[in-house]
C-alpha cells in the first residue's frame, strides 16, 4: 500500500545531486536551521557521500507527519545522521519541515504536534529501514592520496601490476592508511632474504575502500631491493611465494 506523502522533495538514489547540495537543500527548508550545532555543520564540510530516507509516517483526518533520516559519509571514515520532521498543523496547510540532531529531540518535537488520537482505519503508519552506510574498515588520513596512489604505482616493477584503470579509480581517493600485513610466512631461500607486505587503503570520494597489496623484497639476482603492486592480498602472497621458489 502507498504512503501519500510528497516525495518530489527528495531526489532518488540515483540522482546527481553533491552531500552538499543535499544538505544545502535540507538547511534551506528547515526552519530551525540556526538553532543546529555549529560543530555538526561543520563535520558535514567533508561529507563524502549522502543516504535518506524515510522512517516513518502517520496520515489521519487530513494531518500528516513524517520524519526523514539523512545520514553522510565523512573523509574520517564516521558518519553523521540528521533527522528532518515534515508536517502540517491543519488539513490543507503547507508543510513545515524542522531539522535535529539526534533522535530524542525528533520525539520531543513530533509529541507537540496537534495530531488527533490514534485512529486505525484511517493511520498510515511507516517504518522504513534506512540502508546502512558501511562503516569504512581503516582510520584514513587526508594527505595527498591521489598522489600517493600514483607514486605507489608508478615504482611497482612487476608486469602484472595494476593498470590505467585502477589508476584513474585512485585519482578520486580522499584519504588512505598504509598497514604491514602479517598473516602466514613465506618461506626465505637465501640468508639475508626478506620480504614485507604492505596495504595501502584509499578511501575514494564516494565513499568506496580500494586497497592495494605492496611487496617488499630483496628476492633478486644481485639481492637489490623491489617492489612490486598487485590488486589482492592474495596475489601479492602467492608472488612472494613464487619469488622465493626461483632462489632454491
Amino acid at each position: 500500500m502507498s504512503v501519500p506523502y510528497e516525495t518530489a522533495a527528495y531526489e532518488p538514489h540515483d540522482s546527481p545531486v553533491t552531500p552538499e547540495e543535499h544538505l544545502a537543500r535540507l538547511l534551506g527548508r528547515a526552519l530551525n536551521s540556526f538553532e543546529l550545532p555549529d560543530e555538526a555543520i561543520r563535520r558535514l564540510d567533508c561529507a563524502l557521500a549522502h543516504d535518506g530516507s524515510l522512517h516513518s509516517a502517520h496520515h489521519s483526518a487530513g494531518l500528516h507527519r513524517e520524519t526523514y533520516r539523512h545520514t553522510w559519509l565523512l573523509a574520517d571514515g564516521s558518519a553523521l545522521t540528521l533527522w528532518e520532521l515534515v508536517h502540517n498543523t491543519a488539513p490543507g496547510s503547507e508543510p513545515q519541515h524542522e531539522v535535529y540532531v539526534d533522535e530524542e529531540e525528533l520525539r520531543a518535537a513530533t509529541t507537540r504536534l496537534p495530531l488527533p488520537p490514534d485512529t486505525p482505519d484511517f493511520e498510515l503508519p511507516v517504518a522504513v529501514q534506512l540502508s546502512p552506510v558501511p562503516t569504512p574498515r581503516h582510520a584514513y588520513a587526508a594527505e595527498d592520496s591521489a598522489d600517493h596512489a600514483r607514486r605507489l604505482l608508478r615504482r611497482a616493477e612487476n608486469v602484472d601490476r595494476p593498470g590505467v584503470d585502477t589508476a584513474a579509480l585512485l585519482a578520486t581517493a580522499s584519504g588512505h592508511q598504509i598497514t604491514q600485513a602479517f598473516g602466514r610466512p613465506c618461506r626465505a631461500g637465501r640468508a639475508g632474504l626478506g620480504f614485507s607486505l604492505y596495504e595501502h587503503a584509499f578511501l575514494l570520494r564516494d565513499g568506496d575502500e580500494v586497497s592495494l597489496w605492496e611487496v617488499e623484497h630483496t628476492a633478486t639476482p644481485d639481492g637489490r631491493h623491489m617492489c612490486e603492486v598487485y590488486a589482492s592480498e592474495d596475489a601479492a602472497r602467492e608472488a612472494m611465494e613464487r619469488r622465493a621458489a626461483q632462489l632454491y
